[in-house]
């Protein structure tokens, strides 16, 4: 049987009790950086929530700029707007990136009547719909998926209207992932229904609930054989035509629309930021699109989301925060109908020589913070993750895996880790794309909320910097 020395067993001991020492110290100087961070993080909450700038950014945005599609004259003057509220708060630097923009306008109001009795149906062009040139009737097709449209026979639609009314998957808790299932009907439905002889093309529009505000969005033609007039129906009128199909057997609808194409034009990112006071060329962007839809006001898509990325610069600044890697909020133009603004940023920062640290955007809308999805390799995503404990006390439960956004997505290509906002989706399709998108239906704290939860992590990260950039 072997024994220990008194001599071993003190040499033994004297070990547990260093590593022990040791253990308490990294403790507590877990702990006080944790205590430190907590007390940061509410001193942010607390500036958002009772000295914010937010809802009163967002009310002149809205009221006194409105709706801005790319390549009108409601975008250029949101433009203007945008670089001089960038500038009024004294950042470092404030400029415009140029970026050539598509220009698609609607014209006089669409209109839609289902036959013989004329009754009014509600409806919206699909955006860079062609125009009917002048009223256009036809029998119409219901199809209940975008799948038993592609699989018609063709031919089989020849001189009709195919009117595609696939519903969000209500079971769906992510209203993300429902919207994402149907899509693809509206940016490319009128293509296939132009391929199986169709003439036109009305859509049950993708929200979930049952109301008279039709959403516009998105398509695409395949070439100019399939370019037929789109338009969207709202959730009531897909359904008084469905059952007036199911009785009757047979309908007829006219439709009419007078969309118009336009050379592109030139139009801007605006862009500030607070120069890193260690490391000025590592960036950190946060940003939202400036362009919305020409219809409503783009309150929550998104207005809402370059408001919050503005608030960020602000808070840190106005809060004595020195960043120390250059923080920067992009305004980013043509989201809507292109992402052409997103390309041009991550081209002009591959031409800077930039490095960026990570990237985040929200253009989710301005409702309640749940947490945050982020595009990055598994190690990124752990070492973010461990922060969440922080964000408990407000309410934020998850910073996992998912989409950053369709801005920042570029960025991707040079290793970026991208990072998106996630408020409650619940009511975003209520408003998404339709004239009911109006700052009124944003609510002040709400809105503040994701300012505060945005403005956090984005100072964790530059504090702490991401899993390359710690050599302790």
């Amino acid at each position: 049987m072997n024994k220990t020395s008194p001599i071993d067993l003190c040499s033994h001991r004297s070990q547990l009790l260093n590593c022990f020492a040791l253990g308490i110290a990294l403790f507590l100087t877990s702990s006080a950086f944790a205590q430190e961070d907590s007390l940061k993080i509410r001193g942010i909450y607390d500036a958002a929530l009772t000295e914010g700038r937010a809802y009163e950014n967002l009310r002149q945005l809205c009221k006194d700029v409105g709706n801005r599609l790319s390549g009108s004259e409601g975008a250029e003057k949101a433009v203007r707007w945008s670089k001089a509220k960038m500038e009024s708060y004294g950042f470092d630097k404030v400029w415009l990136e140029p970026v050539m923009v598509p220009k698609w306008t609607r014209g006089e109001t669409e209109t839609c009547y289902l036959l013989p009795d004329r009754t009014p149906l509600k409806v919206l062009a699909l955006g860079f719909s062609v125009g009917t040139d002048g009223p256009l009737e036809a029998e119409v097709v219901e199809f209940q998926t975008m799948q038993a449209l592609k699989d018609a026979p063709e031919g089989s639609l020849e001189g009709k209207i195919v009117f595609l009314n696939q519903a969000m998957n209500a079971k769906l808790i992510d209203t993300f992932s429902a919207y994402g299932g149907c899509a693809g009907g509206r940016v490319r439905g009128p293509s296939v229904a132009a391929e199986k002889g169709a003439i036109g093309f009305v859509m049950r529009s993708l929200g979930l609930r049952a109301d008279d505000f039709p959403h516009t969005g998105v398509m695409y033609y395949s070439g100019e054989t399939d370019s037929i007039p789109s338009l969207a129906l709202s959730t009531n009128a897909s359904y008084a035509l469905s059952q007036y199909l199911e009785k009757n057997g047979s309908a007829r609808i006219v439709m009419e629309a007078n969309c118009e194409f336009h050379p592109d034009v030139e139009s801007h990112n605006v862009v500030g930021e607070i120069t890193g006071s260690t490391y000025p060329n590592e960036v950190i962007t946060i940003g939202g699109h400036l362009d919305s839809w020409d219809v409503g006001e783009g309150a929550h898509d998104d207005g809402a989301g370059v408001i919050q990325s503005l608030e960020v610069l602000r808070i840190l600044k106005e809060s004595g925060i020195k960043p120390e890697h250059t923080i920067r909020c992009v305004f980013f133009m043509n989201e809507e109908n292109g992402a052409r603004g997103g390309r041009a940023y991550a081209e002009n920062c591959r031409e800077r020589g930039e490095k960026h640290l990570a990237a985040m955007e929200s253009d989710r809308g301005g409702f309640t913070p749940r947490g945050f999805t982020v595009d990055a390799s598994s190690a990124e995503i752990d070492y973010l993750a461990e922060w969440v404990s922080l964000f408990e006390p407000y309410n934020i439960h998850f910073i996992k895996k998912g989409y950053g956004g369709v801005d920042i997505n570029p960025l991707k290509e040079s290793g970026t880790p991208l990072i998106g906002f996630v408020p409650d989706s619940q009511r975003y399709f209520d408003v998404h794309h339709t004239e009911n998108d109006v700052f009124e239906n944003v609510n002040k704290r709400e809105l503040e909320l994701g300012a505060a939860t945005m403005t956090s992590l984005i100072y964790l990260i530059d504090k702490y910097g991401m899993p390359e950039k710690i050599v302790d």
